[in-house]
């Protein structure tokens, strides 16, 4: 993502119920949306990815070179990724986020990055939950 602009936050929860693995920032305010799949099993139980569509400009999938890529959706991106770093295979269609999703979500990544970076600096404090 770094090398794109990007910077990410993990397990950031966009909206109660949903937990992505990646939410990420571009340098022109893009939402990315970058989930990690380890295998098939991993991929066929989750229920969930669907509704995160609503809450990115781009949806990625990052999964290693054994993971059996057939089983992703095409309108999805691809990012072939292993322990040293990443590269996109395919870039999926901007969907573009209306204006006011925008403004809350970004504003709840910098909030959530500001708040764990704050529990990194001062372990004793128990900051809200993300």
């Amino acid at each position: 993502m770094v090398s794109h602009g990007f910077v990410g936050v993990e397990e950031f929860v966009p909206a109660r119920g949903l937990r992505v693995d990646v939410m990420a920032l571009g340098p022109k305010g893009e939402v990315w949306i970058v989930e990690c799949k380890s295998s098939r099993a991993d991929f066929m139980s989750d229920s969930k990815w669907q509704s995160y569509l609503e809450w990115c400009d781009r949806f990625f999938w990052a999964v290693d070179s054994d993971f059996p890529t057939d089983l992703l959706p095409d309108t999805s991106g691809l990012i072939l990724a292993d322990a040293y770093g990443g590269e996109i295979l395919r870039m999926p269609e901007n969907r573009k986020l209306a204006s006011p999703r925008r403004r809350v979500i970004t504003q709840k990544i910098a909030q959530t990055a500001a708040r764990r970076l704050q529990a990194l600096r001062d372990p004793a404090m128990h900051p809200a939950s993300d």
